[in-house]
């Protein structure tokens, strides 16, 4: 299998790159070493750094001459290029729409152009906004966003709307409405509809992977494209207690890089070897919730200062108080089941290689 790989020097693409050269797959690596992800690194050997904004031209759909030539004989897109992060100044939304909307919609031209209909695209959770609730009386329940006031008053749950009790969190399957509420999760899911659309008007195939809180080796370590486990470590190698927001309860799924590329490659054979005209997204996580409290606890337990974490009661406008999906799709579907568990994971996270 021949692979084009979008963002391969980045922490998720360098993973992918090398368990695709480990299977014996042919890996063309395309990265734009953007700053604020590689500061003021050089592109690793092999690397083509090229921008994806120009890999087929806005006004007509003309493919670059050096994108034709990477295209050329190319069985699967693996695109994992992106500006990441919440994306929570409105000063952030040109950047993710230039960089995630508008090269993921000029890559898709380009892949037409040349011939090329198989991918699979790098989504995220964040699309689904809130998670979902059950009230125990009145079953599944849609929050209403929470108040500021609640907030500042230390009352992080959602309500029921309608008896006004604390809703329960449940699985998030990939049937959930779709609410992306930062710049960051618009460009994620415009990423998905453009891929969507193409795939009808192309007769293309495609998978979009849905990664939920992705960690390990390799991480950048203190940029916008840091994880809070990352964050939670460089404060622990400071020699400072974790500082979690909220009561720590938030439930989430971490999910360890080297299952993130496993169900990357999973998807590429399956999107290369199945019929044309599909598209589907899968949940791409542990299957394991965990507190954001207990994440702190097991990085800490695995460094050198197990420090117990600070619970600031301090919040952000704009966070969802729990996420947390099903992995049932993605095991029935792709044959992805994570193998790292982040009690195992977690701990082995905190003298991890990091990226400076």
């Amino acid at each position: 299998m021949r692979v084009l790989l979008t963002g391969s020097a980045g922490f998720i693409g360098s993973e992918i790159g090398r368990q695709l050269d480990a299977a014996g797959d042919e890996v063309v690596r395309v990265d734009l070493m953007l700053p604020q992800a590689h500061g003021a690194a050089s592109p690793p050997e092999g690397t083509h750094q090229l921008d994806v904004r120009d890999s087929a031209a806005v006004a007509d759909g003309a493919v670059g001459p050096q994108w034709a030539s990477l295209l050329h004989g190319i069985d699967a897109v693996c695109h994992q290029a992106a500006v990441v992060g919440a994306g929570v100044r409105v000063a952030d939304l040109p950047a993710y729409a230039a960089h995630n909307d508008l090269g993921t919609a000029a890559l898709l031209a380009a892949m037409h152009q040349s011939g090329v209909d198989r991918l699979v695209l790098a989504s995220s959770m964040v699309v689904y906004g809130e998670g979902r609730y059950a009230c125990p009386e009145h079953e599944e329940q849609v929050p209403p966003p929470r108040t500021v006031t609640a907030l500042q008053g230390g009352d992080f749950d959602n309500h029921c709307p309608v008896c006004g009790s604390a809703l329960d969190w449940q699985l998030v399957p990939e049937s959930a409405v779709l609410d992306p509420r930062s710049s960051y999760a618009a460009a994620k899911l415009a990423q998905e509809h453009y891929t969507s659309a193409w795939v009808r008007q192309a007769g293309a195939s495609a998978v979009a992977l849905r990664y939920h809180n992705v960690y390990g080796p390799g991480m950048p370590r203190d940029t916008p494209y840091s994880g809070v486990a990352a964050m939670f470590r460089s404060s622990l190698e400071r020699g400072q207690a974790p500082q979690v927001y909220e009561d720590g309860a938030q439930m989430r799924d971490f999910v360890h890089v080297s299952d993130v590329a496993a169900a990357n490659v999973l998807a590429l054979r399956a999107v290369v070897e199945g019929p044309g005209e599909s598209f589907a997204a899968y949940n791409v996580c542990s299957g394991q919730p965990v507190g954001i409290a207990d994440v702190a606890r097991k990085v800490a337990q695995g460094s050198a200062h197990d420090l117990a974490p600070e619970i600031t009661g301090g919040y952000r406008l704009g966070d969802v108080r729990h996420i947390v999906a099903s992995p049932q799709r993605a095991r029935a579907e792709l044959g992805f089941t994570a193998q790292v568990s982040p009690e195992q994971g977690l701990r082995e996270f905190a003298t991890a290689p990091l990226r400076a």
